[in-house]
């Protein structure tokens, strides 16, 4: 397989309707679409297998290309120019709270002629399953075709005549300019006519909705473009019926091309989440505050109360996210395994109780009134937190090379506590105040007094470390320490020597201590909260030299994946919630700073 059969990961746009997105790459291919939610098998996949994965292309061969949103949308265009004519083709899903009923489950393309004679040719080669079910093809005359597997249907709607190709079908046609060819491609949808004006009808009622949306948003900073197109791609993350928010919605995009750090992100992670909220309550959004805390209210009633929080669910609150390696797919560029599921489901991770409070904190807040229905569910969830969090346990960043007792794990144990506390006073909603308050300063000295290396002059990963995390650049975020107290400052520094790279930061060393063979990228969400850091610490003009340099890296559309490679490129699952939730927050309090 050679590496041009594969974009590049940051090649790319993502359109979705709040269930499930589908992933454009600038050649017009859409080379990832699971049907019907995030976590569903693919139909296209390419992007994990170019022969066996399945892939959706229209395009004008022999041009030129330019991908961009529509103004305030995800709605995408990608443009083809050539001498003699210039083509576009637009993308969009209908968003299910626009209309259920009419839409489904909808991709609509719609592909347009804007100057001259434009030559398109489109060919559609689903693979169902992650190309493990077979499947049939039927053409249906002057509507289009319809792709039947045991796992679901697939209607291709079109009035552009479509050859048989193997299993799938293929079309060539020109359009004089402000000429349009329409295709609307439906999950488990008979096949019926492509009426006249239907897909025009569909993409206005899109269009209109994103551009509504956004209208919601109090941000007016400097970086307006960046921090709504930030917002636009965590909306999109939100899986609707439910309230849940996934981390990503790929899986298996390398952190190292060839190597073996592939996951699966198509999950409600707890953590993820609950730094989404703040988000997007930081701009203005509180409606998705809201269903996520109705489905985070479900979790905490269905947890047993011998065993806490799981780390992730499905967007459905399911839990058991076995781990398995899709033996038959090549995955990115030869970057293997393909995996599906999460073991990271599997393991313990104390810092969850503490974003989690955190963000019930500022809803309640900066949105509304938590329920008393949830405020016990919480405490029963503090009470476990009460007998455990000073167990070892795997960390924020997953770690596979055996528990310890993480220094993070600890700070987010202390924002829990302190968090419920705050709650409890101002709303005076009842709880043991005084067994939380011993409780969250047991694990604030045990930061100050045994994470602390006076030799380093650093807050370490863990007691006996000798590596530095940026999770820590947390502490001022989440008020643990001021800004500028002395032993924050120091650490911020020795940061700065080890993990910092021309903006760019590393989670960790990568030494081999996280039971992990080969090397990851910079992580972007660790270089966001450098530049918050460095604002809140006072050194404002450094954090905005380090912030316009994280822009930089964006890709053609504003989005980024999770972490950066050594020549800019992008790397791991696309488009990443972490990254762009910490986007957002760095540019509030960094344009606040300015004035």
């Amino acid at each position: 397989m050679r590496d041009t059969d594969y974009p590049p990961i940051e090649e790319h746009a993502v359109i979705g309707d709040l269930r499930t997105v589908a992933l454009i790459a600038t050649n017009g291919t859409i080379d990832w679409y699971c049907p019907e939610r995030f976590d569903s098998p693919s139909v296209f996949a390419s992007l994990l297998d170019a022969e066996r994965g399945g892939a959706f292309r229209i395009h004008c061969p022999g041009s030129r290309t330019k991908q961009l949103y529509l103004p305030d949308s995800n709605v995408a265009m990608t443009r083809f120019l050539a001498p003699q004519a210039v083509g576009e083709v637009v993308d969009f899903m209908v968003p299910v709270d626009s209309d259920v009923t009419e839409a489904p489950h909808v991709i609509v393309r719609q592909a347009r002629a804007v100057r001259g004679r434009a030559a398109f040719s489109l060919r559609c080669h689903p693979r169902f399953d992650y190309g493990r079910t077979p499947h049939t093809v039927t053409i249906v005359d002057g509507q289009g075709a319809v792709f039947d597997s045991p796992v679901g249907t697939l209607t291709l709607r079109t009035c552009v005549p479509l050859v048989p190709d193997g299993e799938g079908v293929t079309s060539t046609f020109t359009l004089d300019t402000g000429e349009s060819a329409d295709v609307v491609l439906e999950w488990n949808t008979p096949i019926r006519p492509l009426v006249a004006g239907e897909a025009d009808h569909l993409f206005n009622r899109t269009l209109v909705y994103w551009q509504n949306w956004l209208r919601r948003s109090r941000y007016h900073g400097r970086w307006r473009e960046m921090v709504n197109r930030s917002a636009l791609v965590l909306k999109l993350l939100v899986y609707r019926p439910t309230g849940a928010l996934v981390a990503a919605p790929t899986t298996s995009l390398p952190e190292e091309l060839g190597g073996i750090r592939n996951w699966d992100y198509r999950y409600t992670w707890i953590r993820d989440a609950a730094f989404t909220i703040y988000a997007l309550m930081t701009l203005g959004f509180t409606d998705e505050a809201a269903a996520f805390m109705d489905w985070l209210e479900q979790r905490c009633h269905e947890a047993p109360a011998d065993n806490g929080l799981h780390v992730l669910y499905s967007v459905d609150g399911n839990a058991n996210l076995d781990e398995i390696v899709l033996e038959h797919l090549d995955g990115y560029r030869g970057s293997r395994p393909v995996r599906i599921g999460n073991g990271a489901a599997g393991q313990l991770q104390l810092d969850i109780y503490g974003e989690l409070m955190d963000s019930v904190y500022l809803y309640n807040k900066l949105a509304a009134p938590i329920s008393f229905q949830l405020w016990e569910a919480l405490s029963r969830q503090l009470d476990w937190l009460a007998k455990h969090w000073e167990e070892p346990d795997e960390g924020i960043w997953e770690t596979r090379g055996g528990r310890q007792r993480f220094t993070y794990s600890a700070l987010m144990t202390w924002v829990a506590f302190e968090r419920a506390c705050r709650i409890s006073r101002q709303r005076g909603l009842p709880g043991p105040t005084n067994e939380w308050k011993d409780y969250a300063g047991r694990a604030y000295r045990f930061v100050q007094n045994a994470a602390w290396d006076p030799v380093r002059g650093a807050y370490m990963e863990h007691p006996g470390s000798s590596r530095l995390d940026a999770s820590l650049l947390c502490m001022p975020l989440v008020k643990f320490s001021g800004p500028t107290d002395p032993r924050f400052l120091s650490t911020l520094d020795r940061v700065g020597e080890d993990l910092v790279s021309d903006s760019l930061v590393r989670r960790y060393a990568t030494d081999g201590s996280d039971g992990l063979h080969g090397d990851e990228g910079t992580f972007n969400l660790c270089s966001f909260w450098y530049v918050e850091a460095l604002t809140r610490a006072g050194r404002v003009t450094e954090a905005r030299l380090v912030f316009e340099k994280m822009l930089t890296y964006a890709n053609h559309v504003g989005l980024y994946a999770e972490e950066i490679g050594p020549s800019g490129e992008a790397l791991g699952n696309f488009p990443q919630a972490f990254t762009h939730l910490a986007l957002i927050s760095a540019a509030v309090h960094l344009d606040r700073a300015l004035g």
